[in-house]
């Protein structure tokens, strides 16, 4: 094949098999990669109901068709599972080499079942594939894991682990890829439940193109213009998501308020980071450059040095937990990493105890003594180890926000603002609430709602509504959204990154020059050799995100649950109830666009049938009603394993 390399491989951790299938090329082309053949194998092969830390579970990671190619910006790598976090679809996206070397290996994805009697770790060099023992990595954080897998099979490899969070399953456990990069929604612990410790991957082939000339003319145009564009080649190169510590609002003391630029402490500004910056680095093959390499000068870690500080650190482990020391946002940024956990999940959590803490609903008792008061520094490093380690109030802290309040009880969910299980502060309803609640993995930045505000491209976005590429968010908000969503998925099935502003010039490559989706068109005909055009593309988003939603509803997600929080001093007031019709109306006219039923956001036979999906209308009708959602199944609390070494 071309494009892609034609093969699927597959791990039984039960019985040990391994074993490669050659990738159907009707699944190819309706589906593109990464997020798409992780979602289609989810519904596919994970019944509704099963335990999301039992065997049943199903861990799918998989690069896109123009990852490995010359093309830039297109080592991501997606991590998809039925999450343990929220009890719907959880994946995650990551960056670095390990999806371009996996690639070159010669594989399109990987797709783990079962439960292993002990711990192991799946060792790829192009065509052979091994499970190893990894008792002796066991115990062990993400980065020493990469280390000893590094000295153990040499330079060029990469790879993507957990750390102690996800063996102890802790439901904010991430997959680290790289020891710098996340792939977020609870994957971690989804290794941790099935005994596996990490993969490593060395691939040394080469993705064959269609057409490789006019690959290149278009992959050099792409990344010409990133080189010469100010906002990427000036502003992303040198400052990375922290450029968003000023614009995008963070939430101050768990959304207590919403600060500009103006209330941000001077500590925390872009500039103010640049003095502990020690150098720049990237993903495999980017011309951008996003990610700071920084060391941290003073403290109990002091001269330790860490990557990709990103601004979702800095916001939720640090202003929205009301910590504004950059010195404990930066051990705590690194504790995350080598532990392997969300920062924004982990510290979303923290900041929802610490409000419950104010308002007297968690006390000194329940935490053990451990103090959440909001300027409490020291202590937030210390519930971040005892999280991890599952050790006292840290155990709870464990479960994610959703299920915190649900342990904790007198009144603390109507404090838990949440889409579906995952964090998100009230905001007005519009747009950005309607894209959040929407989501399919849960309240979400990345699944389309920056794309159709544009505040991140200013340049190219009021070019792109002049030209009609996108629609006029002022004019047709529901509109705009789907084309972002359109965008989005697109983005992470081909393999490419949003960019670190999630900017519409790196999502869709070529849109700067091509009518919204033609140019992506280009590129993937050159690549695969396949006729794809602009509305077949449009199609095929369309196609996975309304899987993605059958996914959900048979998890017990219907229209009830696509919501925005409001506090619980806003609902029932006359303000509140004029945000919750706004907001219902705009969910109406959501789905009339996509072909969902009004009464229960799930996608119609009809619609179904129009995106090829006739399978997903036969199962839904074949086994619903579902069990209603609420949440993951929870665990007693002293079924986990706890403790370890600490980072």
């Amino acid at each position: 094949m071309y494009g892609w390399r034609g093969t699927i491989l597959r791990v039984d951790l039960t019985t040990g098999d391994i074993t490669k299938h050659p990738l159907d090329e009707s699944v190819a082309r309706d589906f593109i990669g990464g997020r798409g053949f992780n979602s289609k194998t989810l519904f596919d092969e994970i019944r509704p109901g099963i335990d999301p830390l039992g065997p049943d579970n199903v861990l799918c990671l998989a690069p896109g068709p123009l990852t490995g190619t010359p093309l830039g910006l297109t080592s991501r790598l997606e991590v998809s599972t039925l999450s343990p976090y929220s009890g719907i679809l959880g994946d995650g996206n990551a960056g670095s080499f390990f999806a371009t070397f996996l690639k070159r290996a010669g594989y399109d994805q990987i797709v783990i079942t079962g439960r292993a009697g002990s711990p192991k770790y799946l060792w790829i060099e192009d065509g052979n594939v091994e499970l190893r023992d990894a008792s002796d990595l066991w115990g062990k954080t993400a980065w020493e894991t990469a280390d000893i897998l590094l000295e153990r099979h040499g330079k060029g490899i990469g790879v993507a682990c957990i750390g102690q969070a996800g063996e102890n399953l802790v439901r904010v456990a991430s997959t680290i890829v790289d020891k710098h990069s996340s792939a977020a929604r609870g994957s971690g612990a989804v290794w941790g439940s099935k005994n596996l410790k990490a993969i490593a991957v060395r691939g040394t082939g080469k993705v064959r193109l269609a057409n490789p000339e006019e690959f290149m003319q278009l992959a050099n145009e792409d990344r010409g213009f990133f080189s010469k564009d100010h906002l990427q080649h000036e502003v992303i190169a040198k400052y990375g998501t922290h450029i968003g510590i000023l614009d995008w609002w963070p939430g101050y003391r768990y959304f207590q308020k919403y600060l500009s630029r103006y209330e941000i402490p001077p500590a925390l500004t872009p500039e103010a980071w640049k003095r502990y910056e020690v150098g720049r680095t990237s993903c495999y093959g980017c011309p951008v450059g996003c990610k700071n390499v920084y060391r941290i000068p003073a403290g109990k870690r002091a001269g330790e040095t860490g990557s990709a500080l990103e601004f979702e650190c800095v916001a939720y482990l640090g202003i929205n937990c009301g910590v504004s020391d950059p010195i404990a946002i930066m051990e705590m940024e690194n504790l995350a990493d080598a532990y392997g956990m969300d920062v924004i999940g982990l510290g979303n959590t923290i900041a929802f105890a610490k409000e419950l803490y104010s308002l007297g609903i968690i006390t000194d008792e329940d935490t053990d003594g451990l103090s959440l008061d909001w300027e409490d520094a020291e202590s937030q490093i210390e519930l971040v180890h005892r999280t991890a380690l599952r050790e006292g109030f840290g155990n709870i802290i464990a479960e994610g926000m959703y299920s915190l309040a649900k342990i904790v009880g007198k009144g603390a969910m109507d404090y838990c603002y949440h889409v579906k299980g995952l964090s998100r502060g009230p905001h007005p309803a519009g747009l950005f609430a309607l894209a959040h609640a929407t989501s399919t993995r849960g309240a979400d930045h990345l699944r389309g709602r920056s794309w159709a505000y544009g505040e991140n491209d200013p340049e190219a976005f009021p070019e792109l509504v002049r030209k009609g590429f996108i629609p006029d968010v002022s004019k047709d908000p529901v509109g705009a959204l789907t084309v972002s969503e359109r965008a989005t998925t697109l983005t992470d099935a081909i393999g490419r990154c949003k960019g670190a502003v999630n900017s519409w010039v790196a999502a869709v490559p070529l849109v700067w020059k091509y009518p919204l989706l033609s140019g992506l068109a280009k590129l993937l005909r050159a690549a695969t050799g396949f006729e794809f055009g602009e509305a077949e593309l449009e199609k095929t988003a369309e196609r996975i995100y309304a899987l993605e939603r059958a996914f959900n509803a048979r998890q017990g997600i219907t229209r009830k649950h696509d919501r925005f929080p409001q506090k619980p001093g806003e609902k029932g007031t006359p303000q509140g109830e004029a945000e919750a019709e706004k907001f219902s109306e705009l969910l109406t006219e959501y789905y009339q666009v996509h072909g969902y039923d009004l009464e229960t956001g799930i996608p119609t036979r009809e619609r179904l049938e129009d995106l090829g999906l006739k399978f997903v209308a036969d199962e839904l009708e074949a086994h619903g009603p579902y069990q209603e959602w609420d949440g993951p199944r929870l665990w007693p609390l002293t079924r986990y394993p706890h403790g370890g070494r600490r980072a």
